[in-house]
């Protein structure tokens, strides 16, 4: 991981990187404490594919699934279900995972 890279646990309650101000409000997280052990399902999807039933029984151990993705493109990130981000596909200590290139605010999420 580079020194840019931030991980999920790298800020302990009440802190945060910036303090936001909501009408005339100073918020922080501390304010979010109340979501916080709130369950999210993150997904980082890196292809789709489309199969019949008899296309899906013919599969089998060492089967070539083609999505509809190219090698190097941006895979789409999702927070109960709903895009949020894209990234890329890194490895971290012998794993995979996924660091964040572009948010996508409300807007974007059809492009």
């Amino acid at each position: 991981m580079s020194e840019n890279d931030l991980k999920l646990d790298e800020f302990a309650p009440g802190e945060g990187p910036l303090p936001e101000t909501i009408g005339g409000e100073e918020k922080t997280a501390t304010d979010l404490a109340p979501v916080f052990d709130v369950p999210v399902n993150i997904s980082a999807v890196l292809g789709r594919a489309s199969l019949s039933v008899a296309q899906l029984l013919e599969l089998a151990q060492g089967s070539v699934l083609e999505l509809d993705r190219k090698v190097g493109e941006a895979i789409d990130i999702y927070v109960n279900n709903r895009l949020v981000a894209r990234g890329e596909v890194v490895i971290v200590d012998e794993r995979l995972g996924v660091t964040m290139t572009e948010i996508i605010k409300d807007g974007d999420a059809a492009a």
